[in-house]
């Protein structure tokens, strides 16, 4: 008996807005009895600026959760502890591995007291005008950030909107599987052609990002609150974070920052579509049994998750949209139906385009971490000129976006992202392997950056057999070459990213 097609109502995933939820998120809480909570986040960029949000936290009495009510009441405390935390821990000179009190678990949203992509997307956004449509930058705003700047706003408007515009496609999608089912080709192609479009619409709503968000300012200034405390011994804590809850009985504990690999709808997309993401650095084997020429095609189930980055992810997802994943990976079944009916060049063709258009989406990401990244890393490391701030014999604050390469080894790979991982070879996979399940071969060709021919099993470089239709400037391994006025740099391995896909 086939499992059934998960009920959004079961996993708080709204028909219209997607995991964004139905309501606009709470402003502020109703109860008093956090009015303490409420009026830290309300003069955050104050307390910061003057340094005084440490000792503003360590004089506040226990606060427990137990008078929130409603699951709007709990997100907001969410929200509420995430900026606390980060802003305590990265808020100084130096970062402060003690959090006196913050209760380190918010249990009942199944989620850790970190800055979550659901802490500072999700739940952190406002309409301007009630009666206007959500999945446009032009009637949205944040409820709360860190630098009070437009660029932070606008980073974490750009996935509000994304997750609005692609919300939609959730319950369509689910009715192309259940059509599979069926073996409804006409609903099944229908709903790919809608979920192409969109994707390509999610793309253009991301290159929105240079419109209002500066890249020094990102790289500077925000991007340092966004880091976790996994992997992050060269930035000042080895052990991670522990929360003196005053019990006697903490323990440190290390969790990765707001990434948009933490994105649903993302992750949505590649279980629905079939595409399967292995872990950094290892490939897909000839006669894998994951693949669906080696797979009995009963259109009912997909392929076994491997552990990797991405599903690691997971775990800081709100846990019904979490579990709402793994139902979904039970029954996810068009990339196997596609497969069966190759003959049908409406169905291949309309499946594949998706595949198309979630590279590209993956691709333009890259070209983001680019700009926003990987040119900001190399300034800063040979900086042109000298600013009055950073003037000789002047003690400067902790930058977390430099403070994870130890210069000291040569090739070293330790400058990571927001998420805890070294982020340009996981981004290359990932857009990589989004185009391997394209069914027709021309789509294949053109989606994949792998070499094929001969040379395998002896270690020499395989020959190439096609032309692949990679981005200006790549080269056949994925490298990338960037030529500006100013000369060539290349994209190295070694250099963070931002909140990634």
């Amino acid at each position: 008996m086939l499992p059934p097609i998960p009920r959004l109502e079961d996993y708080e995933i709204s028909s219209l807005n997607g995991f964004l939820p139905d309501e606009p998120p709470l402003e502020v809480l109703p109860d008093p009895y956090y009015a303490k909570w409420e009026a830290i986040i309300k003069h955050l960029q104050a307390l910061l600026l003057s340094k005084r949000l440490r000792d503003v936290v360590q004089d506040l009495p226990v606060i427990t959760t137990s008078r929130l009510r409603r699951p709007a009441e709990w997100r907001r405390a969410y929200v509420l502890l995430s900026f606390m935390t980060h802003a305590y821990i990265w808020g100084g000179d130096k970062p402060e591995e003690v959090c006196a009190g913050l209760d380190a678990r918010a249990e009942h949203l199944d989620l850790p007291t970190v800055a979550t992509y659901a802490g500072v997307c999700l739940w952190n956004w406002k309409p301007i005008f009630d009666d206007e449509r959500l999945d446009t930058l032009d009637n949205l705003s944040t409820l709360a950030t860190f630098t009070g700047s437009l660029d932070e706003s606008w980073f974490y408007l750009i996935s509000v909107a994304m997750e609005a515009r692609g919300g939609p496609m959730v319950p369509l999608m689910l009715r192309a599987v259940a059509a599979a089912r069926l073996s409804d080709a006409r609903t099944v192609t229908e709903s790919l052609h809608a979920l192409a479009e969109r994707l390509d619409e999610l793309g253009t709503l991301m290159e929105q990002m240079y419109e209002n968000c500066d890249p020094h300012v990102f790289y500077h200034r925000i991007r340092p609150f966004l880091a976790g405390s996994k992997n992050m011994t060269d930035a000042g804590l080895p052990n991670g974070v522990t929360f003196d809850t005053g019990n006697g009985q903490d323990t440190y504990c290390q969790y990765g920052g707001g990434s948009n690999a933490q994105s649903s709808l993302i992750q949505f997309f590649d279980i629905i579509l079939g595409v399967e993401h292995r872990p950094t650095g290892s490939r897909k084997q000839p006669g894998d049994s994951s693949s669906p020429e080696s797979k009995v095609h009963d259109n009912s189930t997909a392929p076994p998750a491997q552990h990797n980055f991405i599903h690691e992810m997971r775990s800081y997802m709100p846990g019904p949209h979490r579990r709402f994943l793994s139902h979904v990976t039970s029954v996810a079944n068009i990339r196997e139906y596609v497969d069966s009916h190759r003959s049908d060049r409406s169905l291949t063709i309309a499946y594949d385009a998706c595949l198309a258009m979630l590279r590209a989406l993956r691709d333009k990401h890259m070209q983001m971490v680019s700009r926003y990244i990987v040119v900001k890393s190399r300034e800063s490391r040979h900086p042109r000129s000298l600013s009055p701030r950073a003037a000789p014999n002047q003690p400067q604050p902790l930058n977390l976006a430099n403070a994870h390469r130890n210069d000291t080894q040569p090739g070293s790979k330790k400058l990571r992202g927001t998420g805890g991982t070294a982020l340009i070879p996981f981004l290359k996979q990932a857009r990589d392997e989004t185009g391997e399940p394209a069914v027709d071969d021309w789509f294949r060709r053109t989606l994949s950056n792998s070499r094929l021919g001969g040379g395998a099993g002896n270690g020499a470089p395989a020959a190439r057999k096609f032309a692949s239709l990679g981005k200006l400037g790549e080269h056949a391994d994925g490298e990338l070459e960037i030529v500006g006025l100013s000369g060539v740099w290349n994209m190295d391995d070694s250099e963070g990213g931002i909140c990634h896909w």
